[in-house]
C-alpha cells in the first residue's frame, strides 16, 4: 500500500475570522462535511469563549485569536478542562486576527468578522496572495480600492460569501464583461417592507430584529430593516465586479429564492436560485472553481407558489439612497457612511434614537464630510474614526419618540 499522505499535503488549510458568528459556524459545518478536502488551521473570535473552546476541541487549529487577555485566560482554562492537547497558540485583539489571517500554510481565509475590524486582517491576507472568501461587507465598502489593488498585485482570489454577490459570481461565470448590461441585487425588503413611513420611524428594536427570511446577527438584521445592507452591497458589487453605480440595481424579492441576477446586453436575464441557507454560498467559495454535491435539500420549484419582485422605495428607506450617493462621491465617503451607520445602529439598539434616526445621523455625517482620495489604510481609518466621533457626539440630539 502507498504511504499515507499527511493532512497538509491533500487538505486545503482554512483560517476563519469570526468563527463563532453565523458565517463562521456555518463554515465549520461545511468543512466538517468535506473533511477530506479542508482542515482548520486558525480561528479568530471575540468574546464567545465557550463556543470557541468547543470549536478548538473539534477542529484543533494551530492558532486562535480572542478579544483580550481575560478572554485568553478563560479560553486556556476551558481547553485544559476539556483536555485539549496540543493547545493552540492564543493571540489577542486585532493583532491576533492578523495572525490568524496570515497563519503559515493557510490557503483560504474566511472573512466573517463584523464591521471595520476585518479591514487589516483581510488586507494582509490579500497581500500574501491567499484566497479570501469575504462575508464582511464593510471591508470592501470602506477600502474596496485598496483591497482589489492588493489582490491584483498578489494574484489573490477575492470571492464573495454574501448570498447576493455569491449569486452574481455564479451568474457571471463565462460571461464577457462587455456583454453585461447591469447586475441586479435582490433584497428581501426586511420586516418593514409594507410599513408606512410613520410605522418605520417609530419601530422598536424588537420589531426591527424580526427578519422574515434570514436568521442573522443583530447589526446586519437592523441593516436589512433599513435596507442599508443592500446599499452596502451596491458599493461592494462595484468593487467585486467593476460595475458602475448606474449599472447596479436593487429589486425587492420577498421570497429570497432568487439571490441575484445579471442582465445581458441582448435582454437575457440570468438568475441564481437556491434554498435560503448560507452553507451553499460558503461551499461554493471554498470549492471554487469546482462544484461539489451539496448536503442541503434541493430547491423544490414545484412547491414555489410565486416569485414576486418590487421596486425599492427610496423615500421610505433613505439609507439605500445614501449608499448610492456615497458610492458616486467616492474616496473616503463610503467609509464615513459605514462608520456612521455602525454608530447609529448601536444607538438604536440601545434605545437612544428612534429607528428613523439611523438614516438622519448617517445623512448628517456624510453631509459634514469632504471626501478624500483613498491612498492607504491610514486614510480610510482616519475617515472612519472621524465619522464615529461625529456621529457619537450627535446621538443625543436625536431623541427617541
Amino acid at each position: 500500500m502507498p504511504a499515507k499522505m499527511t493532512l497538509s499535503s491533500h487538505r486545503k488549510q482554512v483560517a476563519i475570522l469570526g468563527s463563532t458568528g453565523s458565517i463562521g459556524c456555518n463554515t465549520l459545518r461545511v468543512i466538517e462535511a468535506f473533511a477530506d478536502e479542508f482542515e482548520v488551521a486558525a480561528l479568530g473570535a471575540g468574546a464567545n469563549i465557550e463556543l470557541l473552546a468547543a470549536q478548538v476541541e473539534q477542529f484543533h487549529p494551530r492558532v486562535v485569536s480572542v478579544g483580550d487577555a481575560e478572554g485568553a485566560e478563560r479560553l486556556l482554562a476551558e481547553l485544559r478542562r476539556r483536555h485539549v492537547d496540543p493547545l493552540p497558540r492564543i493571540a489577542l485583539g486585532l493583532a491576533g486576527l492578523v495572525e490568524v489571517a496570515t497563519c503559515e500554510g493557510v490557503e483560504i481565509v474566511i472573512g466573517a468578522v463584523v464591521g471595520a475590524l476585518g479591514l487589516l486582517p483581510t488586507f494582509r491576507a490579500l497581500e500574501l496572495g491567499r484566497r479570501v472568501a469575504l462575508a464582511n461587507k464593510e471591508t470592501l465598502v470602506v477600502a474596496g480600492e485598496l483591497m482589489t489593488a492588493a489582490a491584483t498585485r498578489s494574484g489573490a482570489e477575492l470571492l464573495p460569501v454574501d448570498s447576493e454577490h455569491n449569486a452574481l459570481h455564479q451568474c457571471l461565470r463565462g460571461e464577457r464583461s462587455e456583454e453585461v448590461k447591469r447586475i441586479i441585487l435582490t433584497a428581501s425588503g426586511g420586516p418593514f417592507r409594507n410599513a408606512s413611513r410613520e410605522e418605520i420611524e417609530q419601530a422598536t428594536p424588537a420589531a426591527a430584529l424580526r427578519h422574515p427570511t434570514w436568521r442573522m446577527g443583530a447589526k446586519i438584521t437592523i441593516d436589512s430593516a433599513t435596507m442599508m445592507n443592500k446599499g452596502l452591497e451596491v458599493i461592494e458589487a462595484h468593487w467585486l465586479f467593476g460595475s458602475r453605480p448606474e449599472s447596479i440595481d436593487v429589486i425587492v424579492h420577498p421570497q429570497s429564492v432568487v439571490h441575484s441576477m445579471v442582465e445581458l446586453v441582448d435582454g437575457s436575464i440570468i438568475a441564481q436560485l437556491g434554498v435560503t441557507d448560507m452553507r451553499h454560498a460558503i461551499q461554493y467559495a471554498l470549492t471554487w472553481p469546482d462544484r461539489r454535491p451539496s448536503l442541503l435539500p434541493p430547491l423544490d420549484l414545484a412547491a414555489l407558489s410565486r416569485l414576486e419582485f418590487f421596486a425599492p422605495d427610496f423615500e421610505r428607506f433613505p439609507c439605500l439612497r445614501l449608499a448610492y450617493e456615497a458610492l458616486r462621491a467616492g474616496g473616503t465617503m463610503p467609509a464615513v457612511l459605514n462608520a456612521a451607520n455602525e454608530i447609529a445602529v448601536n444607538a438604536f439598539l440601545a434605545d437612544q434614537i428612534p429607528f428613523g434616526g439611523i438614516a438622519r445621523l448617517i445623512e448628517g455625517a456624510c453631509a459634514a464630510h469632504t471626501p478624500q482620495p483613498v491612498l492607504d489604510l491610514e486614510t480610510v481609518l482616519s475617515a472612519d474614526g472621524w465619522a464615529r466621533a461625529w456621529t457619537t457626539e450627535r446621538v443625543s440630539e436625536i431623541a427617541p419618540g
